[in-house]
């Protein structure tokens, strides 16, 4: 399979061949991000490909999209808090400046992280932090893949 599945990121969620997938979810798939410089970082992705903006949704798409960007962003606050004692927050954004599908971007955010980007963005983080193989997805966060579904679980069996 190798990295195809990130030319057609929705589509191989849909066919099951995503291996970032953590969770399908009402209005899309949880995904753990392909860099973890802040480890936990996920993605919440439509399920519909055609769609480029949450205005695009109909209302009752829309705020399911929403709620699962709230249950998603909350299964990452509680992971990422039993395993670090240094967490702080969870930072939520819609951007679609770059990928031209709705995605919503989950940061935990760490009192570890540099003074310099701690409390700004992380878009402001240094372009390697992007890049480096010491940052990107793999076995080694097994552990964490596994609370975040755990929680995602858990959040599910409460609504």
């Amino acid at each position: 399979m190798g990295n195809d599945w990130r030319a057609d990121r929705i589509g191989s969620a849909l066919r099951g061949e995503n291996p970032s997938v953590l969770r399908r979810l009402d209005a899309g798939f949880a995904v753990i991000g392909d860099v973890q410089f802040l480890p936990g970082y996920s993605v919440l992705l439509t399920d519909d490909p055609a769609v480029e903006r949450l205005s695009d949704l109909p209302r009752a798409r829309r705020s399911a999209f929403l709620s699962d960007m709230d249950r998603l962003g909350e299964a990452v606050e509680r992971a990422c808090g039993r395993l670090d004692p240094a967490f702080r927050r969870v930072n939520l954004e819609i951007l679609g400046n770059t990928d031209g599908f709705l995605h919503a971007h989950v940061w935990p955010r760490f009192d570890w992280e540099p003074a310099d980007v701690v409390r700004m963005p992380v878009w402001l983080y240094p372009r390697e932090s992007w890049s480096d193989d010491t940052y990107a997805l793999g076995p080694q966060h097994d552990e964490l893949r596994e609370a975040i579904r755990r929680e995602l679980d858990r959040l599910s069996d409460v609504r």
